[in-house]
């Protein structure tokens, strides 16, 4: 639905993104990671065309960026970090503003706005002036006004940035809805909401995209992530283990260990000839290569994360 191709943004001698690829499928909810400074903001405004990239090309739904923009970003809605808000209207009047601004048929901008009031939880701050609002308050009409014009894809900077527990719950309780009807990527730095909400994770570090997280693929299904620790070398065990008819794929892992090899296998629970873990014993001790461990990897956001930005 929206994706950077071999995207580079350079500011000056600094490049804050270099060569980063990803795709936000139709229907998903997609989190942004990475530390100050990684490129996050960099990429959220590229992806809503707030500027070019030097390199690469920005798509929403097949159309480029560059050469289709009007076409792109009405299909898209953003919130900034610091939303966008006039705080001398009211919400109302607020919404309307935008709405016309997103070019919405001007006889159905009423609906539209109460539609938009009821999806929010704001119907009983319609008329009161933006500049009184809490700050939870005011995040939910910034997220109000990225839904203006109904695009299919939401991209929010920081949505949860903050607010209290208890505004972080309710915003949270807002994405999952929105989540039902759009495509949404948002960038975050709380690890735990990124794995509550979102379908995928991408991390991204001094610019570089180093890895993309599955928080749903497995769950469900009868798909298993194995992390072995062995004797030998990798270049042995490797071709012997993509042998067993269950394993799908083997991701060699760095190690400091001299003499040990340490992988990410890959594969279906088990097969005609029996579990994954029970063939990968049997296939250690034929070779004479003990294990030193083996267990069963989660989606943990958290160990994936500090892995990525450590290797």
């Amino acid at each position: 639905m929206i994706s950077l191709e071999r995207v580079t943004k350079r500011y000056g001698q600094h490049v804050a993104l270099r060569d980063v690829s990803f795709t936000v499928e139709k229907g998903q909810i997609a989190g942004l990671l990475g530390r100050n400074g990684a490129g996050k903001t960099t990429a959220l405004n590229l992806m809503t065309g707030y500027f070019p990239p030097d390199e690469g090309r920005v798509l929403v739904d097949g159309m480029d960026m560059l050469t289709e923009g009007q076409a792109c970003k009405r299909r898209i809605g953003y919130l900034p970090e610091k939303p966008p808000l006039y705080d001398e209207m009211t919400v109302k009047d607020y919404l309307r503003f935008v709405s016309e601004l997103r070019e919405v048929v001007p006889k159905g901008i009423p609906d539209h706005v109460a539609e938009i009031l009821k999806v929010c939880d704001l119907e009983k701050q319609g008329e009161r002036v933006i500049g009184n609002l809490s700050k939870g308050t005011r995040q939910r009409v910034g997220i109000a006004q990225a839904l203006c014009g109904n695009p299919e894809v939401l991209i929010l900077d920081e949505p949860t940035a903050g607010l209290d527990p208890l505004q972080v719950v309710e915003t949270r309780k807002l994405i999952r809805l929105l989540g039902e009807e759009h495509t949404i990527l948002f960038s975050s730095h709380i690890l735990s909401e990124v794995q509550q909400l979102c379908d995928v994770a991408f991390i991204l570090h001094e610019g570089r995209l180093i890895r993309r997280v599955p928080l749903r693929e497995t769950e469900g299904t009868d798909l298993v992530r194995i992390r072995l620790s062995a004797a030998g070398t990798a270049r042995e065990l490797q071709p012997a283990i993509r042998s067993i008819g269950c394993v799908q794929h083997v991701e060699t892992l760095p190690t400091e260990e001299e003499g040990v090899a340490e992988m990410r296998i890959t594969g279906t629970k088990a097969d005609a000839r029996g579990r994954m873990t029970d063939q990968l014993f049997s296939l250690c001790a034929a070779l004479g290569t003990p294990i030193r461990r083996m267990e069963t990897e989660k989606d943990d956001l958290e160990t994936a994360f500090l892995q990525a930005i450590t290797e």
